[in-house]
């Protein structure tokens, strides 16, 4: 006959459940506020994408200050006479600040950026001496 060991998870779930900080009036969760990211290198550039949803490209701040890129978004609070009663609120739009160091294969001076669909696309090419040089063939002397 095989045993199967039962995993009683039910009482310290419930405990944990009762004891998190939203079920007391819907106080906001305290999560990191930075933003996800994808960095891909591509043969003439790379190309940095950050996750930044429901923002307004105008209340972004991308400073270049030698190799520090450094995106910051500041979220500006509406003040309405109505305010709704949420029993559960998990998602806010925070500030948030990150900073990339740059490689010096990048040409900061031709570096672009656009805000679409919730995603801050930056294209940052890379120097001509830093592009892969196509395959040669060396002649002996």
């Amino acid at each position: 006959m095989n045993r199967v060991k039962r995993n009683h998870t039910v009482i310290p779930a419930l405990i944990n459940e009762i004891f998190k900080p939203d079920w007391f009036g819907g106080i906001e969760n305290f999560t990191t506020n930075s933003p996800a990211v994808n960095i891909k290198d591509n043969e003439k550039n790379f190309e940095l994408e950050l996750s930044v949803p429901g923002r307004n490209k105008e209340d972004f701040k991308i400073d270049l200050d030698n190799e520090l890129l450094t995106v910051s978004y500041t979220a500006k609070k509406v003040e309405t006479e109505d305010k709704p009663n949420y029993s559960r609120r998990e998602f806010s739009l925070n500030s948030f600040k990150r900073t990339f160091t740059l490689p010096d294969s990048i040409d900061a001076e031709h570096i672009d950026a656009s805000y679409e669909n919730g995603i801050l696309k930056f294209v940052l090419p890379k120097r001509e001496e830093a592009l892969p040089k196509p395959k040669r063939e060396i002649k002996l002397s």
